[in-house]
């Protein structure tokens, strides 16, 4: 449609607005809802710090972001930025990271597109709220898990869609950390599946998520997939979010060893050229602060929180070997898991903390044993940092030993890591005493997930750190639907006077299963 063909139409429709100079001298233009810009997708709110935070959106098509924010829910008085352009190339995602903002406030952020072939033709506003990071010590609560949308179970409507999200919401936390699995690349969705109990469980389709992702726009679709639930949305409106990966982004376990060739599932049998595509569809829909042209798809990072807390966010999927047996010697190489680099990064974070806390959010856990099929030899292959061998430290296992000794050697004190990952809930203790090696301080892992996905568990335990279950629910059978009710979450709430954490395991109900609190040291 020409321009002044597109006005006619828009002189005897109804709709938004189009409001410039001209306007006020003339009456206002008319826009049909139908032919303004539209934001489906909603609005994701990312990485907030004390004075910055990521602001997220999509459009349906070539448009500018425009975003306000103010103190004040009512825009009494809105500071307004002129955003980057919605374009084809990042599939119409566009994101603005804000600086300048007051610590520790209530903000409130309002998102509009500006139509590039009409200028002035605006969508409707895209409304948000966050706080950001107080400089004073407040308390704190934020809520983590994983696992989104996975073995086949999408949005349902008949149970209410991806509820779990709701259910966190209404915990009203600062701050929620995804521990990767934020989409089932490789888990195509049908539009009925027969559950437990004879039970049917349905799902929304759409064509993305009919098969296995391989081109670039199947990967997108499958996080546009994802945000067509009410619940996502209204979660990722009021609560900021920090995002890492793991491997359902790509394809299951995949590394270095991962083979296609007899998977029939997939034209594309290069684990490169997937990966290439996913990360792409990744980096476009987290609502993450992207690194800079150095390391541009890097999502390790820290996230301090104020006095309380800081987040040191790690990726254990990007720098590993390929999945192997998992024994090598020290200074043999393949057992490469985090990375040097990494390492040294977050070993460095850790010690110039000086926050109270510091959260480790891990996409793995550490000590579970999570299996990758067979090797040539019969031998297992192995897709986390364990090896079932539970003697001293071999394999991918060196790594952990060598940030545990040196966390001791530097006292650094209150590390405690999270999780997900494994499909099913778990307290974890670690202490020397059970250890094979035994050259590290005690410490916590707590374990969460899944997110509207099938429930399975529990895993065995590797003792090279001499780990303890202290509480765990996982399904009586493998891969239980969410209509089982086995659908989790973590809380942690961290009180600003006694500066104790308590860390509460809980269910797609909001019910407390399990709960632990933790002293400072």
């Amino acid at each position: 449609m020409d321009r002044r063909n597109f006005i006619k139409t828009a002189l005897a429709g109804s709709g938004g607005l189009l409001l410039g100079p001209a306007a006020q001298a003339a009456p206002a233009l008319i826009t049909p809802d139908r032919l303004r810009p539209q934001a489906s997708s909603g609005i994701q709110i990312g990485d907030v710090g004390a004075d910055r935070a990521i602001v997220w959106a999509r459009a349906d098509r070539t448009a500018r972001m425009l975003v306000e924010w103010d103190v004040s829910e009512r825009f009494a008085n809105p500071r307004k930025l002129r955003g980057p352009w919605a374009t084809e190339a990042a599939d119409f995602t566009t994101r603005i990271d804000l600086s300048g903002l007051p610590a520790g406030e209530q903000l409130f952020v309002r998102v509009r597109y500006e139509d590039a072939a009409l200028p002035r033709a605006l969508s409707e506003p895209l409304l948000g709220r966050f706080r950001t990071v107080s400089r004073q010590p407040r308390d704190l609560r934020f809520v983590w898990s994983g696992d989104t949308a996975g073995q086949g179970f999408g949005i349902n409507p008949d149970w209410g869609g991806m509820r779990i999200y709701e259910t966190m919401r209404r915990q009203q936390p600062d701050f929620f950390v995804h521990c990767g699995d934020t989409i089932y690349a490789d888990g195509p969705m049908a539009a009925e599946m027969t559950v437990e109990e004879g039970k049917i469980w349905r799902n929304l389709v759409t064509p993305e998520v009919s098969k296995v992702a391989e081109t670039l726009d199947e990967y997108r679709g499958r996080y546009r997939y994802n945000l067509m639930d009410h619940n996502v949305r209204r979660f990722a409106a009021e609560v900021p979010q920090i995002w890492q990966w793991d491997d359902h982004e790509v394809v299951n376990n995949w590394s270095d060893s991962k083979n296609l060739a007899d998977d029939a599932r997939y034209r594309e049998k290069s684990i490169g050229v997937l990966q290439a595509r996913a990360t792409r569809a990744f980096m476009e829909y987290a609502p993450l602060r992207h690194y800079g042209d150095r390391e541009s798809e890097r999502v390790y990072r820290h996230l301090p929180q104020g006095p309380l807390l800081d987040v040191f966010v790690v990726d254990m999927r990007s720098y590993r070997d390929a999945n192997g047996a998992n024994l090598q010697a020290e200074g043999e190489p393949g057992g490469s898991f985090m990375g040097r680099e990494q390492l040294r990064w977050l070993l460095e974070g850790l010690k110039s903390s000086r926050a109270v806390w510091k959260a480790v959010m891990a996409d793995m856990p550490l000590a579970l044993q999570v299996g990758d099929g067979k090797n040539a030899d019969g031998s297992p292959r192995w897709e986390a940092m364990a090896n079932g061998d539970h003697g001293q430290p071999r394999g991918r296992e060196l790594e952990l030993a060598w940030l545990l000794g040196e966390i001791k050697r530097h006292d650094i004190r209150n590390v405690v890591w999270f999780t997900a990952d494994v499909h099913y809930t778990a307290a974890h203790h670690y202490h020397p005493e059970r250890a094979a090696f035994a050259d590290f301080n005690p410490f916590w892992e707590f374990v969460s997930g899944p997110l509207n996905a099938g429930t399975f568990g529990p895993n065995a335990l590797d003792m090279t750190f001499g780990p303890k279950v202290v509480y765990q629910k996982a399904p009586p059978a493998q891969n239980a639907s969410p209509l089982a009710g086995m659908q989790f979450f973590g809380q942690v709430d961290i009180d600003a006077r006694s500066r104790a954490m308590t860390v509460r395991l809980k269910d797609v109900a909001g019910q407390t299963l399990f709960s632990q609190e933790l002293p400072p040291a």
